[in-house]
């Protein structure tokens, strides 16, 4: 992608004019790519450059341009137009091809993890993980690949994962991470016996130590393999990672399901509620927060759905924005936001720009009238949470809606909850679902430090005595 963004006058640099800013310094850690056009000259080489930046890298690239650059008349036509393409897969050199194939036969068991460089590689995953008896294991971005109920698909790893995943990084005899920069390294195999495939050569060996490394796309590295390895017979390390996740995955059920309270709402059901509702081929975008958790754990992705989100750069408040844009490509797809409350309220006038565009956009709110994220997070260092800045009174998003032009829904107990989320998908046009939860539910912990249970005890110890004798 490339953005483009207005600047002042060139004359007026400099002299504290009006929204004077400095766009490539506020593009600069969101982008591939960021630079200013300072002369009409300079236009055609640094377009160039820019375009052929966001193909490498697969991601956006930034140039500012001044009003009067802008108007002016630029000097010939962008060079190479021909050169400007999406890159190729990189295929890796015979020697890493047989080195990986040599530690795959060696391991009694291993493990894949899979992430956003595993797009169009299920087939080829598939028979890896059939011939290895290899349990396929995902980050978020590779949530998607594959459907929930894909028998080799165990699930995710750390936060947005499971306890059976966990134990099957930790304790797999060869740990190999597909297209994936995993950033949570607590979560990944400490011992070194982990091999990376990735093509983006920067990345290997940063998350975890790592024996070996390799450049290379993930398709065609797979493909090499399978005419290598060696089938393995001793199916016990999947049979036993299968039955830890049929006992996590009945675990997610019984706290998803409406009837678990009589009158609470809890956001596990709401995520699994969308879930059950969307079309097979729905696009669902994450907003980031404590409500990142409930959607990424408890949503049972089709094969053929989306999930986009912030990921890496966990923006709060963004899923809207996307949403609008991803509808406004394909009007006909089924597009659902999945919002906290604190990030929906921090750019709910997104909601005026889908109606005014006419965009059918679903917001599912998940409303607990606070930042979830944030007592979670205090609670983990041993500090209670500061509840007078975590709470906050929202309005009422069924009227917000209706006032736009669009279509408000409100489900505030658990027998409510289906009915209005499938009133809202069927609606013509944008709408809101405010579902009112639980505010004190705690999200599942896959695996947990004793230091950290420790800091949570002793966050709950205070926050227990400052509602004693008060702050």
């Amino acid at each position: 992608m490339l953005a483009i963004s207005g600047d002042m006058p060139r004359k007026m640099h400099g002299t504290d004019f009006i929204q004077t800013t400095e766009p490539d310094l506020l593009f600069r850690d969101v982008s591939l790519y960021t630079e200013t056009i300072s002369s009409p000259a300079q236009a055609p080489a640094v377009i160039h450059q820019a375009i052929a930046a966001a193909y490498a890298g697969r991601g956006v690239a930034h140039l500012t341009i001044p009003q009067d650059v802008f108007e002016a008349k630029a000097d010939g036509a962008v060079p190479s137009v021909t050169t400007l393409k999406p890159r190729p897969e990189i295929v890796p050199n015979e020697d890493d091809i047989a080195e990986i194939a040599r530690r795959i036969d060696a391991a009694g068991s291993v493990v894949f993890m899979c992430g956003a460089g595993c797009h169009g590689a299920a087939e080829e995953l598939r028979a890896l993980s059939d011939r290895l008896k290899a349990p396929l294991v995902h980050s978020v971005k590779g949530k998607e690949i594959m459907p929930y109920d894909d028998p080799r698909w165990m699930g995710g790893v750390g936060m947005i994962g499971t306890k059976a995943v966990y134990d099957a990084v930790m304790h797999c005899d060869l740990f190999v991470m597909l297209g994936t920069d995993y950033p949570y390294s607590e979560f990944l195999p400490h011992k070194g016996a982990v091999v990376q495939i990735d093509d983006r050569a920067r990345v290997l060996g940063r998350r975890t130590p790592t024996a070996l490394g390799v450049v290379g796309s993930v398709r065609p590295t797979l493909k090499l393999l399978l005419e290598r390895v060696r089938a393995k017979s001793d199916s016990k390390f999947f049979d036993r990672v299968t039955s830890a996740r049929a006992k996590w995955d009945a675990m997610l059920d019984k706290q998803s399901d409406p009837a678990r309270s009589m009158d609470r709402i809890h956001p596990q059901a709401v995520a699994r509620a969308v879930s059950d509702l969307a079309k097979p081929d729905a696009v669902f975008v994450f907003d980031t927060g404590l409500n990142t958790l409930w959607s990424a754990n408890w949503i049972q992705q089709s094969g053929s759905q989306r999930i986009i989100g912030s990921f890496n750069n966990a923006a709060v408040g963004t899923a809207l924005g996307q949403a609008n844009g991803i509808q406004a490509l394909d009007r006909s797809r089924q597009v659902i936001a999945l919002c906290g409350d604190g990030g929906f309220n921090m750019l709910m006038g997104e909601f005026l720009t889908a109606v005014h565009h006419k965009l059918p956009v679903k917001v599912i709110v998940y409303n607990n009238s606070s930042f979830g994220l944030i007592t979670l997070e205090a609670e983990g260092v041993g500090l209670p949470a500061y509840q007078e800045g975590i709470k906050f009174p929202n309005p009422d998003y069924p009227a917000l809606a209706r006032a736009c032009g669009g279509h408000g829904f409100r489900a505030t107990k658990p027998g409510e909850l289906h009915a209005e989320i499938h009133e809202a998908l069927q609606a013509d046009g944008p709408a809101i679902v405010d579902c009112v939860v639980a505010a004190d539910e705690m999200p599942n912990f896959p695996h947990l430090e004793l230091d950290k249970i420790g800091n949570y005890a002793l966050a709950k110890i205070k926050e227990t005595l400052i509602a004693v004798t008060g702050p």
